[in-house]
């Protein structure tokens, strides 16, 4: 078992024990018909990208090519509701989770879930996760339209922004 407990000024690390949070987000994707989920190893430490990740107010936007803005409206531990503004400019409320390496945002009609862990492989190299995409509503299903491309552009704006 793994000391888990993050040195002053560092990000806390996914727990040893269980899932990470690349398997959890292929875990849940797994459950959602549609769902595909992009994975790719960044050349950034973890502690880098996890707060780009935190970042939704100002970071997740840049991110998701959809997306022109989303502001987080309540955080009550590790539960948030946000509102975010689409490039046409519709509105969709999300209540989510925000974790260390993992966000999970979902809306009556969006998904977006985007994970990290330390990769296994390479030092100061993340291994990050992104599913999204547009709902089935009252179903556990995306619409499998773009869902592949869309997680490698928002993988791929990822490593641009740690590239610096």
């Amino acid at each position: 078992m793994t000391d888990n407990h993050p040195a002053p000024g560092s990000v806390p690390r996914p727990v040893a024990a269980g899932l990470d949070p690349v398997r959890r987000l292929h875990a849940l994707a797994a459950g959602v018909r549609g769902a595909r989920v992009t994975t790719r190893e960044v050349a950034a430490p973890y502690d880098t990208v996890v707060p780009i990740l935190a970042d939704l107010d100002g970071e997740l936007a840049h991110l998701v090519p959809d997306m022109r803005g989303l502001r987080l409206t309540r955080a009550d531990g590790d539960r948030i509701e946000a509102v975010a503004v689409g490039r046409l400019g519709l509105r969709a409320r999300f209540d989510g989770i925000r974790r260390p390496g993992w966000v999970w945002l979902q809306s009556r009609f969006l998904l977006i879930g985007m994970a990290a862990t330390p990769s296994a492989t390479a030092p100061d190299h993340t291994l990050v996760a992104f599913t999204g995409g547009v709902r089935v509503p009252g179903h556990a299903a995306l619409l499998p339209v773009a869902v592949g491309r869309a997680g490698r552009r928002v993988l791929g704006r990822l490593e641009e922004r740690v590239a610096g």
